[in-house]
């Protein structure tokens, strides 16, 4: 059921039913809007990255929070997880077809925030 918006009679605004299921945008939001979850599917577009590297990448994201989302997209499905029997061994991130197909909305995201009066970001 779709939530309805009304005016009372003093203008004020209200829904009259609420949506037994979150809506389509904070089921996407719960996907990909965790602080540095676009920044990482971003940079693993281009084939699998290593933990070490993807962290370079992303600097300002300390290792322990990229930990976590890493964890998050994987549980999600957008990410995959290998570990490279390497000396030492190390662990690579790739994306799911699932995660690929977020690079679309992304790059619609960055395109979008290429085109914001840089003073509004703040």
């Amino acid at each position: 059921m779709k939530a309805r918006v009304i005016e009372d009679e003093l203008g004020r605004r209200r829904a009259t039913s609420a949506c037994s299921q979150p809506c389509p945008i904070e089921n996407g939001m719960r996907m990909l809007g965790g602080k540095w979850t676009g920044s990482i599917l971003w940079h693993l577009q281009f084939g699998p990255v290593r933990f070490n590297d993807l962290s370079r990448m992303i600097a300002a994201a300390s290792k322990k929070m990229i930990t976590e989302r890493l964890r998050h997209l994987e549980a999600k499905g957008l990410v995959i997880r290998e570990v490279v029997d390497t000396a030492p061994v190390s662990v690579e991130y790739s994306l799911t077809k699932q995660g690929r197909a977020a690079l679309t909305v992304l790059d619609e995201l960055r395109k979008w925030a290429e085109a914001l009066d840089p003073e509004a970001v703040g």
